[in-house]
């Protein structure tokens, strides 16, 4: 397992620079030729939204390669936490036509960037992919890598299938559990356990 995370990570480390480069010659092209055929124009769209995509999904394996490292003594308290990310998440909620509630509050130890992607990344799924009734045997399988339970919408939205995988890893480092608690017709919930400390 240590193998497979250090090559993982080696090798998006790897992809970095020339995805970078990729982007920025498509970029490049892009600006200095505004006037292209439209099939020229929704190529160049193709390509620049490919390249993010590989992009987003390096730097998240990277992340998921160097959780071990990150130090997890912070005080957080969770209520403002939400807050801030409901608030960067409005807009995105509003064009679904989706209500962000919070109730309660909690206060924890643990890496004050980690547990925000935890609930960012939680937030997002919730907001991009809801949908009632996912199959029983699909819900210990959304927290793998690269697993959808529709890709036909996952690739509507961007996702890369790890958003709910680094939250599992996130979880686990600290000291935690998270699964998906039940999914009916009314809805899904997923339940993240956390140690206080």
């Amino acid at each position: 397992f240590t193998a497979q995370r250090q090559f993982t990570g080696n090798a998006a480390h790897e992809l970095r620079t020339p995805l970078a480069l990729m982007q920025a010659q498509v970029e490049l092209f892009s600006a200095e030729h505004p006037d292209l055929l439209p099939e020229t124009a929704d190529f160049l769209r193709l390509l620049r939204e490919q390249t993010e995509r590989m992009t987003q999904m390096t730097r998240t394996l990277l992340e998921m390669c160097g959780l071990q490292a990150v130090p997890c003594t912070d005080h957080i308290e969770l209520g403002p936490m939400i807050d801030e990310i409901f608030a960067d998440l409005a807009p995105l909620a509003e064009k679904n036509n989706i209500t962000l509630e919070r109730e309660g509050d909690g206060v924890m130890t643990g890496s004050d960037t980690l547990i925000y992607r935890l609930l960012f990344n939680l937030t997002e799924n919730a907001i991009k992919y809801n949908r009632p009734g996912i199959p029983e045997h699909f819900q210990r399988s959304v927290f793998q890598p690269f697993f959808r339970v529709d890709k036909s919408r996952s690739r509507e939205y961007g996702g890369v299938g790890l958003g709910l995988s680094l939250v599992w890893e996130i979880v686990k480092l600290h000291g935690g559990t998270v699964c998906v608690e039940n999914s009916s017709e009314a809805g899904t919930t997923v339940a993240v356990s956390l140690p206080l400390r």
